[in-house]
């Protein structure tokens, strides 16, 4: 019988992060909740099965190593094992070159990549240590264990008065590119998502702002926003044995926006 497969998402309380914690828990996992808005996790954790050992919230500034050391210290509490990690936690701080201030620098480097890097590199050790005790299969971790990091379209793309985000998602795109070489000798995948503009609470203020919504719809070919539930779908099946050749690679979900050479009428 196999053992049921454990995934940590962290940020997993709200928006993408919400919705790959319900995907993964339809898929069959039992699901850590890792995020620092400790009334909404719990919720999310209670609607996922707590009471039946389903689901697990833990509260994590992923930018605190302790706090991540704590993660996974409950992770394995819990549930003995790790196999997928969602690296989703991210926060913005508006400001170009010009404006950026050094606290809002370090803030957004902090969550979105040294937390990226902190969380992924405990999750890769307890991954490679199960590995290794367990003697398994190489066809077996393959299909078993995935790391998915969380990017944008903001990697390729940048946003002038987003200059930290969009500095983080590039870094994350490189990043997944040298775990995934680390990694890929244990069978361990690695991959990003890059997603475009998603209906999460970022863009909430935009669905009642008619020139705000029509410059996003001017530079997306599908015009539309894309929902967090598409975001989901492209990571479970990263996380699943039909994406057991991939490693390495940011599959975006724009609505076409890196095709884009011109804007496109929105009416």
């Amino acid at each position: 019988m196999a053992i049921d497969r454990v995934a940590i998402i962290t940020g997993g309380a709200n928006g993408i992060g919400k919705a790959c914690a319900r995907r993964l828990s339809e898929d069959g996992c039992h699901v850590v909740i890792a995020d620092v808005d400790a009334q909404a996790g719990q919720e999310l954790a209670d609607e996922l099965g707590a009471e039946k050992n389903k689901a697990l919230f833990v509260q994590c500034d992923v930018s605190d190593r302790l706090a991540v050391n704590n993660l996974l210290a409950e992770t394995r509490s819990a549930f003995d094992r790790l196999d997928i990690l969602i690296n989703n936690a991210g926060i913005v701080a508006g400001g170009d070159i010009l404006t950026l201030s050094e606290a809002d620098f370090d803030r957004v480097m902090g969550v979105n990549l040294k937390g990226a890097f902190l969380v992924a590199r405990e999750a890769a050790q307890q991954m490679v240590d199960q590995i290794e005790a367990e003697e398994a299969r190489s066809e077996d971790v393959r299909r078993r264990y995935a790391i998915i990091n969380m990017s944008s379209v903001n990697g390729v793309m940048a946003i002038q008065d987003q200059l930290a985000y969009c500095a983080t998602k590039g870094a994350i795109n490189q990043m997944t590119k040298s775990m995934a070489l680390a990694l890929a000798k244990y069978g361990i995948r690695v991959n990003a998502i890059g997603p475009g503009s998603i209906n999460t609470d970022v863009l909430k203020s935009v669905n009642d702002d008619e020139e705000a919504m029509n410059k996003i719809m001017s530079r997306t070919p599908l015009q539309r926003i894309g929902d967090p539930d598409e975001i989901a779908s492209i990571a479970s099946f990263l996380a699943s044995k039909d994406a057991s050749y991939i490693t390495g690679t940011t599959l975006y979900a724009d609505g076409g926006r890196l095709a884009l050479n011109y804007t496109v009428r929105s009416d």
